[in-house]
């Protein structure tokens, strides 16, 4: 071996003791080369690196389910606000703030005494307005014959009728009032116009209510519950561009179905669907209104709770989709690696959306291509030779920088 020698002659000359430590080390690595460089002829690989154990996916495409998430906010599907039709003294609350109430309950009671009082008088009224139109019916039949008779005058006989007929619209003016003084008396009871959430009351007992211009309380709807909130504009740019393209099919309509993520990270039970879209752009959010109903039984979508949106339903035809290890960072953006010829060759891709799972390939890959899915730390140069194993036999040794590999041989 030449190079031991060459170093022996070095070593034997007088050089002080630290120039020759250098020589030492540059004679072990020497040393060691010169093993492997055997080593390797002896295993039959010409010197080089044994292949790299990697396991490959075969590329198909398929029609995938495609989501579009947004940030909403809870509201209730109806809010009422709740006012009193008379004025008077607020002398009892019925219900508890933030409770259950019924539609037709009763929320307030306002004290009823002067209309009561007024309902007695206006009864009393139709009373009056009855006893005079019976005496006029009285008269007007005692006159009629003799009137046919040619007993009395046609005067005496036209002024009998109309006593009668204004006794008669003297009664009818009597018992409106009665009904008007009925409805103030009903109207003491303050009910809740639909069933839902009472709100913080306003005013409280003893209070002076002025009339409806005063608010009471509100109760709010939440089953179904409503959540709003908005869709880029550049996305539904891009949906249409998709769609014409052939990339993406939206359900019919827009008619999405919507899930709900709560802030926990959990997913809402029940689905709902997207009522409307409005068809202007918000110029400060540059955003388009959307509005979503959810079944709400269970009173757990709170107004003003903000969660994620999904929209639902629509679809990526025959795309491709891949693990999300199987796509590797370069300087020139993102890449794979395929099997061809026992070889690792590298293939730039453009992504489209990330799924739980993996990435949606868009430009790249061709169903029938060999991704490398595992063992890609092994890879340390494009067209380096692999050996293809079975899926879980290509993990990275324990220690090995799995990552940091494949993206340097991408940057050589």
């Amino acid at each position: 071996m030449p190079a031991p020698r060459l170093a022996l002659r070095f070593l034997s000359s007088a050089q002080p003791l630290v120039r020759r430590a250098p020589l030492v080390s540059l004679v072990a690595v020497a040393a060691v080369l010169a093993a492997c460089g055997r080593g390797g002829a002896q295993d039959g690989h010409g010197g080089g690196m044994p292949p790299a154990a990697v396991s490959v996916e075969k590329v198909a495409v398929a029609n995938i389910p495609a989501s579009f998430e947004y940030v909403g906010q809870a509201a209730g599907s109806r809010d009422v606000e709740v006012r009193a039709r008379v004025a008077g003294i607020l002398v009892k609350r019925n219900f508890k703030e933030g409770g259950q109430v019924k539609k037709g309950q009763s929320l307030y009671t306002i004290d009823p005494a002067q209309f009561q009082a007024a309902f007695s008088r206006a009864d009393a009224d139709v009373a009056a307005a009855e006893a005079r139109l019976a005496q006029a019916t009285r008269s007007l039949a005692r006159l009629k014959p003799l009137w046919e008779a040619k007993a009395v005058s046609q005067r005496e006989y036209d002024d009998a009728v109309s006593a009668e007929q204004v006794a008669r619209a003297d009664l009818k003016g009597a018992q409106a009032r009665r009904a008007e003084s009925a409805l103030s008396v009903g109207y003491t009871r303050v009910e809740s116009p639909i069933s839902g959430v009472a709100g913080r009351s306003v005013p409280s007992e003893g209070t002076l209510v002025s009339g409806p211009d005063m608010l009471l309380t509100t109760v709010t709807q939440t089953d179904p519950a409503k959540v709003r909130f908005g869709i880029a504009d550049t996305d539904q740019m891009r949906w249409r561009n998709e769609v014409a393209a052939g990339q993406l099919k939206l359900p019919g309509n827009e008619a999405f179905q919507v899930e709900v993520k709560l802030a926990d990270g959990s997913i809402y039970s029940h689905k709902g669907k997207l009522l409307f879209s409005d068809t202007r752009v918000s110029g400060n959010t540059g955003t388009v209104e959307a509005e979503a109903e959810i079944p709400n039984p269970d009173g757990v979508l709170k107004p003003g709770q903000f969660v994620r949106v999904r929209l639902l339903g629509a679809v990526r035809p025959n795309a491709v989709r891949v693990p999300s290890r199987a796509v590797l960072e370069g300087p020139q953006g993102k890449f794979v690696y395929v099997v061809a010829d026992n070889k690792a060759q590298p293939k730039p891709v453009t992504v489209g959306d990330q799924l739980a799972d993996g990435w949606i390939i868009t430009k790249g890959l061709a169903a029938g291509d060999n991704l490398i899915v595992d063992g890609m730390a092994r890879i340390f140069f494009p067209g380096a030779p692999v050996q293809v194993v079975p899926a879980g036999g290509a993990s990275a040794p324990a220690g090995q920088g799995g990552a940091s590999a494949p993206a340097q041989a991408a940057s050589k």
